[in-house]
Parts: C-alpha cells; sequence; structure tokens
C-alpha cells in the first residue's frame, strides 16, 4: 500500500490515510491528434485574440498585435510539453555493477507547472529518491522525468504521485518517494493574495514507508538548511 503524505511546512507531516486503490493515468500512449502543431498554434491564437478582443484591448497596439500568436506558441512548444507522449524523455538503465543498494537522492530540482484550475503558475522544487536495485538510471534522467511531467495543467499532488509512478514503471521498483515543495501564483496573485505560504506534497512507496528510513530520507532533504 502507497501511503500519502500531505504536509506544510516540510518538517511537519499530516497522515492522510488512503486505503482506495489509485489509478494514475500517465497517458503514455502515442499522441494521435488530429491537429498538427501549426493547427494547435493558429486554433489558441484565434480563441485568445477573442478573448483579448472582449476584455477590450486593443490589438492595434504594437506591444499587443502579437500577443496571441505568442502565447500560443509558448502553450504549444514550451508550457505543455507534458501533454504531447512523443516528447516523454528517453530513459536509459544501466547494470548496477559496483552493487550499491543504498538510497539515491536528487533534491532541489526547479520545476515550473500550471495550476489546473485557473492555469496560473506553480514554481518549485522536487526532492525524488529510490533505492538502488539491479538497474540503475542517470541522475540528469531523474531532472528530465520532473521537467516532462510537470509541463502541463495539474494539481501539485497529482503531479508528486506521477512522478513516484513514472519512476517505478521504469526502475521496475516500489522503493521510490518523491517532495514537491511549491507557491502557488493561483493562491499568491489571486483570492487569498497570500505571498508567505508553500504547499508541500510527499508519496512514500516500498521500503520509504518504513519510519528509520522516511526519516532519513528527511534528514537528508533538509540537510543544511
Amino acid at each position: 500500500m502507497v501511503t500519502r503524505y500531505i504536509c506544510y511546512p516540510l518538517r511537519y507531516f499530516i497522515l492522510m490515510n488512503n486505503n482506495s486503490k489509485k489509478i494514475i493515468s500517465l497517458n503514455l500512449e502515442k499522441n494521435n491528434s488530429s491537429l498538427s502543431e501549426d493547427e494547435k498554434i493558429k486554433q489558441i491564437a484565434k480563441h485568445f485574440r477573442s478573448i483579448m478582443e472582449i476584455l477590450n484591448l486593443d490589438l492595434n497596439d504594437n506591444s499587443l498585435k502579437d500577443t496571441p500568436d505568442r502565447v500560443a506558441k509558448m502553450y504549444v512548444k514550451e508550457l505543455f510539453d507534458g501533454l504531447d507522449p512523443n516528447l516523454a524523455p528517453s530513459i536509459s538503465k544501466f547494470e548496477n555493477s559496483f552493487e550499491y543498494n543504498g538510497c539515491i537522492l536528487e533534491k532541489n530540482i526547479p520545476f515550473y507547472s500550471l495550476c489546473e484550475h485557473h492555469f496560473v503558475p506553480i514554481k518549485g522544487v522536487a526532492h525524488v529518491a529510490y533505492y538502488a536495485n539491479e538497474k540503475i538510471i542517470g541522475l540528469s534522467k531523474i531532472n528530465r522525468i520532473v521537467n516532462y511531467l510537470s509541463k502541463k495543467p495539474q494539481v501539485q499532488e497529482k503531479l508528486t504521485v506521477e512522478i513516484v509512478t513514472y519512476l517505478k514503471n521504469v526502475l521496475q521498483t516500489d522503493d521510490v518517494a518523491c517532495v514537491l515543495e511549491a507557491e502557488h501564483l493561483c493562491v499568491s496573485m489571486r483570492g487569498i493574495k497570500d505571498v508567505n505560504s508553500l504547499t508541500t506534497t510527499a508519496e512514500y512507496s516500498g521500503k520509504f514507508n518504513e519510519p528509520s528510513i522516511k526519516l532519513e530520507l528527511l534528514s537528508m532533504i533538509n540537510k543544511d538548511e
């Protein structure tokens, strides 16, 4: 059973029991969209132009006239790469020839995403760990996985689970953990307008559910703070 923790701040964890089975869809099948990249950009630009017109913005202004195209290209070619399964990172595995069987932690991985509720940015860092077995992966591959999965509209809880699920599938092991700390602009720039709060989510699987191993992981993450 995977136990989920959601906490704020990092050192204080609130246990949330989840006895139900979780089905996580990573949408990794090849993209069969009927729209080409150029067609997507054209359609998004058209609709974004309509939004700007509704807001009474002057689309003849030199600074605004190309904004619909700029936004469309940004959505398709930059911010939402994670919606295209064809762009999923290629992950090579290596034999664990030196028989290292300890924890591997890649921490403070920067990521940017967008809140699926308001389409405004989420900015944070990821701490991702796994226990080595017969196969290991290059450290940069963890960063690439985080970067790819974060590039789509979503909520932080879902991203946390997806990172763990993705690595479990790649490494064929249950011993994976992920902690995300992030600022949500949907909280800081609208609504409550709280510019000081951070949201922390964590997902533990396999060995990381053992209290002593979980404590060791959190100690490694918090070291030097």
